[in-house]
């Protein structure tokens, strides 16, 4: 039986213990390895690999762990819910307060993806792409490939090469090969996935603040007016609808947690009082944010 890809990587940590055994699986140009953790608060991760790799959490931890690309100065960025990270770039994180997660790291041969790209974009346009890293928080249809590259590599049932699918699937769909290719082309006049990641990511660095369409626009590079048509095309929604939707999901994510009260919650997204969250959240889900959460414990 052939040996599959086998990765090597320099790992520190300090406070971050593992909750369950380890599981992963080699296979051709891919080392998948699935976690399930604890930090503590104050907790601390030092990450370098001469492999390019894909990490993808199965949960939201970014107002838990901040992460940086060099070592901590300040207070960092949230580390967002996939990232791709290309050869040789290192990473530190830092726990915020203790958190349970559980990701899934995809260690990658550069050279099978270069093999498996380069037919399809160009050598140099892969090269590009595979050079570039990535942070996601809004994954979308990749949260279904996570989960269904995480079962073959903790109980596989089907041929090695439905694994390695995937795993070139979440690396595609993750990395900036849309910008500039046919992909963007066909979007006739919509803004590319790279535009509506920066758009969510400026977002999320302000949650309680209602965006303008002129900051939006300049975000992504274009005009105002240019800006609303090319965003309605994509989404089918209004910049304003959008945003609130975003909210009321981030509104969700901190119900669940059962950290902070219902008014506290509508002061931190943005909303003048608990009674106009309410009616928003009602709008959108048909029933209060109490009765919603309950519900969700309860199920």
């Amino acid at each position: 039986m052939a040996m599959g890809f086998l990765h090597s990587m320099i790992c520190r940590t300090e406070g971050i213990q593992r909750t369950a055994p380890v599981q992963w699986r080699s296979l051709d140009g891919i080392c998948g390895v699935f976690w399930e953790a604890r930090g503590e608060a104050g907790a601390t991760g030092y990450y370098l690999s001469p492999d390019p790799r894909v990490m993808l959490f199965f949960s939201d931890v970014s107002d838990h762990i901040r992460m940086d690309g060099q070592e901590f100065t300040g207070e960092g960025r949230p580390l967002l819910r996939a990232l791709y990270v290309p050869a040789g770039q290192p990473m530190w994180t830092r726990f915020r307060a203790e958190h349970r997660f559980s990701h899934l790291d995809l260690h990658l041969n550069r050279n099978w993806l270069l093999s498996r790209l380069a037919p399809v974009l160009g050598e140099e346009r892969a090269r590009e792409a595979l050079g570039r890293a990535v942070e996601v928080q809004d994954i979308g249809s990749l949260a279904a490939v996570g989960t269904a590259l995480r079962a073959e590599i903790t109980a596989p049932t089907r041929h090695p090469a439905f694994a390695e699918m995937l795993a070139l699937t979440l690396v595609t769909g993750l990395c900036d090969i849309a910008e500039g290719s046919v992909a963007e082309e066909a979007r006739s006049g919509g803004l590319t996935p790279v535009q509506m990641r920066r758009l969510w990511e400026m977002f999320r660095e302000n949650p309680g603040l209602r965006l303008s369409n002129s900051a939006l626009a300049e975000r992504v590079g274009l005009s105002p007016g240019w800006f609303a048509q090319a965003f309605k095309k994509t989404t089918g929604k209004s910049p304003l609808q959008w945003q609130q939707e975003r909210r009321i999901a981030m509104v969700k994510e901190r119900l669940l947690a059962g950290e902070a009260a219902i008014a506290d919650v509508a002061m931190q997204f943005g909303f003048a009082d608990q009674a106009h969250l309410t009616r928003v959240f009602r709008r959108h889900e048909g029933t209060t944010p109490a009765a919603w959460a309950r519900e969700r414990r309860a199920g």
